[in-house]
């Protein structure tokens, strides 16, 4: 098989550049018998206890720690394997871009699918969430096919930062007891609908991720159509 270049990663988030610093200053340290398959597993079992701490919390709400833990150790394996591999110049640009985007997908199921489960956010938000990520997940790989860039982040926002806000929301619903008793019920095409600020901050995120689909859709179409016009068609032919 011929070798594949390495994409261009482009990761223009908030927290893009103290991450950077801090993950290299991390991979220097990082035991050599850690490899950047092994944090890859790490992230993904991070994604675990997050859908176990998520579904626990319907027995008690103090499991949500245990949900916020695996945002930290979800972030640290998902983030450090491919800081490992550049810092050690041992990148392995077609095993690594298998392994590290089928497995992103499957840590988001995942996590959605246990935050949909924890009686805090509606199933049908969570789900949604999913879809909306998987779309630009799809958006991002055709972009990577074509133009030969991965970008991580859209309009400053990142994994990194979505991590962030529901470690954070996690703690402000553990501490403030008014977050977990706000709802809004209404009837939807005779269907009784409640809303949580879990639910709500979910369509938020899902309309942030649709919005920005759409937008990078239109300007990148623009410039797919100049490089590839419509071909004329002679009729007299």
């Amino acid at each position: 098989m011929k070798e594949k270049e390495q994409s261009v990663r482009f990761q223009e988030s908030l927290l893009s550049k103290a991450e950077k610093r801090f993950l290299t200053y991390l991979a220097k340290r990082t035991p050599s018998w850690v490899t950047s398959d092994m944090l890859t597993a790490i992230g993904v079992v991070g994604s675990i206890i997050v859908a176990i701490g998520y579904i626990l919390s319907n027995e008690n709400i103090y499991f949500l720690w245990l949900a916020t833990f695996g945002f930290f150790v979800n972030w640290y394996g998902d983030s450090l394997d491919g800081t490992l591999a550049r810092v050690r110049k041992s990148q392995r640009p077609v095993w690594g871009f298998f392994i590290d985007h089928n497995v992103d997908g499957i840590t988001v199921a995942i996590m959605c699918i246990g935050a949909g489960l924890s009686g805090i956010l509606s199933l049908y938000v969570a789900m949604l969430v999913l879809v909306a990520y998987l779309i630009l997940s799809i958006y991002t790989y055709i972009n990577t096919h074509l133009k030969n860039e991965f970008r991580i982040s859209y309009n400053r926002i990142g994994p990194t930062e979505f991590r962030l806000v529901m470690m954070i929301l996690n703690t402000l619903f553990l501490y403030i007891e008014p977050l977990r008793n706000y709802s809004n019920t209404f009837n939807f095409y005779g269907s009784t609908i409640t809303l949580g600020i879990f639910d709500y901050l979910g369509i938020v995120i899902f309309l942030f991720i649709i919005i920005s689909h759409f937008m990078s859709v239109y300007k990148d179409g623009k410039i797919y159509y100049k490089m590839d016009p419509p071909k004329k068609i002679d009729c007299d032919k």
